[in-house]
């Protein structure tokens, strides 16, 4: 028996929030040197999330190697029309 999707944990199920908590907010803040201990927690900045993109890492790769498309000959080899000769 398999469990269900919408009980599984773990990174599978995170989604973007663009909302966060305050102590996210504060931790955050903390880390870019805005924010220390001896202010008021209200009136707290505002903190931007932006979502980020990630290619894969095959087509990253394929493109930084420069490499040439698959299905193109190389150079001086024979074209076939697909099927193998028989004699």
């Amino acid at each position: 028996m398999s469990i269900h999707s919408s009980l599984r944990s773990g990174a599978a199920n995170k989604k973007h929030r663009s909302v966060l908590k305050r102590f996210e907010r504060l931790k955050m803040l903390k880390d870019i040197n805005v924010w220390d201990d001896q202010k008021s927690v209200l009136g707290i900045p505002k903190v931007k999330m932006q979502k980020l993109k990630v290619k894969k890492a095959e087509k990253a790769a394929v493109v930084a190697a420069g490499a040439a498309p698959a299905a193109a000959p190389a150079k001086g080899a024979p074209a076939t029309s697909g099927k193998a000769d028989k004699k």
